[in-house]
């Protein structure tokens, strides 16, 4: 395929990804069954071009392994190419007002996929874009990720409606979009941490009441769960907390006696990087449950159907 499918993007109507509550749970059944089927075209070696000569531009203030390898290698099995752009070689690093770089780079570039610290870097980034953005993470949301682990799972096991997630660990930017996905996909999720490291009702919505059960012990968040999954207790820019989240965290590991008390066929999973031996034991996520490289490689597959939906809209 040679021309591209990608539509002119109408100011006022652009579709951005910032957060897992900006699609629908219509628009998410779309974009499991488009993974699938990109994934089945990428693993017969069937090209499949609709974003031909289209430009993704990334923008990265954090440090990336999976969502850099993941758009780049996807934008350009779709046909189009990727531009890096680090901060710190940018005008930006150098205080170009955001909404300034905003107005330029998205003239030049489709699609602008962006990974910083703060949420409100990339809402102003978005406010003035005249193309698409992708949250590729921010101290308070991850969609991207979430978005893939609701995949793999989906994959695996089939609707996840009704299931249950819990989730282990820190008050993160994982913890937060997974109860997000879980109001939009109408699923439970479990969580629990330590004393002093709870989520802040400030940012809960009035529809998280449903999904939502704050577990004391991650025992109880554990117990006949669908999905095991944790993260980091050090996530990037807390650093100086370390030692006292090691601490404070020690009993929060996810072991093989955690596991046991999950559904027999409950999967575990991990955004990574991982450190085994902390968050999780080398048993767990190396073990017959665990999908954590399943859902490394399905970034690729669903952050392809994503950039093909927000340039091209439904295809089938």
């Amino acid at each position: 395929m040679n021309t591209s499918l990608a539509k002119p993007q109408v100011p006022g109507q652009l579709k951005h990804y910032l957060q897992f509550t900006d699609l629908t749970r219509s628009e998410y059944d779309y974009l499991f069954a488009r993974s699938a089927w990109l994934k089945t075209k990428f693993k017969s070696y069937e090209t499949w071009h609709p974003l031909h000569d289209r430009t993704l531009a990334m923008i990265f203030e954090k440090q990336s392994t999976r969502t850099r390898l993941s758009f780049e290698a996807g934008i350009h099995q779709l046909g189009g190419h990727a531009v890096y752009l680090n901060t710190r070689d940018t005008q930006l690093g150098r205080g170009e007002p955001v909404e300034d770089a905003a107005q330029v780079i998205s003239r030049m570039t489709d699609i602008i996929m962006i990974r910083t610290f703060g949420q409100d870097i990339i809402e102003r980034f978005a406010a003035k874009s005249r193309v698409p953005v992708i949250n590729g993470l921010t101290n308070e949301f991850h969609p991207c990720q979430v978005l893939t682990d609701v995949f793999t799972f989906v994959e695996a096991r089939g609707p996840i409606q009704g299931k249950t997630v819990a989730w282990v660990g820190d008050a993160n930017n994982m913890a937060y979009t997974w109860i997000q996905a879980a109001e939009v996909l109408d699923f439970q999720v479990r969580f629990s941490a330590p004393n002093g490291y709870a989520l802040d009702p400030a940012r809960l919505s009035a529809a998280a009441a449903k999904h939502l059960t704050v577990c004391n012990s991650p025992e109880d968040a554990c117990k006949d769960a669908d999905i095991v999954s944790t993260d980091v207790w050090t996530s990037m820019g807390f650093e100086d907390e370390n030692t006292s989240r090691m601490a404070a965290f020690k009993n929060w590991m996810v072991s093989d006696q955690l596991m046991a008390l999950a559904k027999p066929d409950a999967l575990f999973m991990h955004c990574l990087p991982a450190h085994r031996g902390e968050e999780v034991t080398a048993s767990v996520i190396d073990g017959p449950q665990s999908v954590v490289w399943e859902e490394a490689e399905n970034r690729l597959h669903v952050q392809k159907a994503l950039m093909e939906y927000l340039l091209c809209g439904r295809l089938d």
